[in-house]
């Protein structure tokens, strides 16, 4: 027999469930497209950076060109950083994302072996060319690092949504296909031990 006040009791409930998660229904698509842009703007700087590498190489070549162990490592790493095809999908493998972070981690390591090169060459460090080179180099180190920030925070944001409630619903209910992203870590060796100072 048709119970009324128990089909209404069920309706009801439904309703209410709609109306405390249906205020969310957006938010893991727009948070997802966040983390997609901020990770776009974290690639455009690796870009910028691997395009300066060639003129600093070159200027420092021509002041210090026996210095090639250190050349030929700033070489290779940009070369192995530019061969790593980054696709949308590597921000959900974190496997292939952690092997990106390290061939990033490993042109960082390289630059700055390139910059304790340059301080034993007066005149290298005085060349304008150099200097103006010197100084985009560590402006894009900058750009890197607030672009980081921001998709660290974009992933902390889209990570939370599914993970709690009513994201949690919305995702397992539309958007299963969304998984968890994954973040960045400290790729050089030891780099949570202070750098020791001796004078």
């Amino acid at each position: 027999m048709f119970n009324f006040p128990k089909v209404l009791k069920w309706v009801f409930s439904l309703a209410l469930l709609l109306q405390l998660t249906g205020c969310g229904i957006n938010t893991i698509p727009t948070l997802d497209e966040q983390v997609n842009a901020d990770w776009a703007q974290v690639e455009n700087n690796y870009q910028r950076r691997a395009d300066l590498i060639p003129n600093l190489v070159a200027t420092v070549k021509g002041y210090a060109s026996h210095e090639k162990d250190t050349l030929t490592a700033v070489t290779e790493a940009r070369a192995k950083v530019s061969s790593m095809q980054v696709t949308p999908e590597t921000l959900n493998n974190p496997e292939a994302f952690k092997k990106f972070e390290a061939a990033q981690g490993e042109l960082s390591s390289a630059l700055s072996r390139l910059m304790v090169v340059s301080e034993r060459y007066p005149d290298l460090k005085a060349n304008e060319q150099f200097i103006a080179l010197q100084a985009q180099l560590e402006g894009t180190e900058n750009r890197i690092a607030v672009a980081r920030r921001d998709y660290i925070n974009s992933v902390k944001a889209f990570n939370t949504e599914i993970r709690t409630f009513p994201g949690r619903i919305w995702h397992w209910i539309m958007y299963s296909d969304l998984t968890v992203k994954p973040n960045f870590s400290a790729t050089t060796p030891n780099a949570d031990v202070a750098p020791k100072v001796a004078f």
